[in-house]
């Protein structure tokens, strides 16, 4: 579970640098984070679904890993886009 959270993380840095590489101001920071946001929940449901196809786990047990490990890169994106905006 830490090493997914840790590639949310890495994926969230490299959505902030491509918004850096290609606007290079805040306003394209805060896009670049607001899109990582549907982009891993998208990864969030699809360690899931491996979780729950290829592990043999219920989807009452998956479900509260799926909320932590999307909840904790969501919302340093959304610290991101609170800081960027001010």
């Amino acid at each position: 579970m830490a090493m997914v959270i840790g590639g949310g993380l890495v994926l969230l840095a490299l959505f902030l640098l491509f918004g850096w590489l290609w606007g290079g101001n805040g306003q394209a920071l805060e896009k670049a984070a607001g899109m990582f946001i549907p982009a891993w929940l998208l990864m969030s449901l699809i360690n899931m679904w491996v979780g729950v196809t290829r592990a043999g786990y219920s989807v009452r047990e998956e479900l509260p890993i799926l909320l932590v490990v999307f909840a904790i890169p969501a919302a340093v994106a959304g610290i991101a886009i609170w800081r960027l905006a001010r």
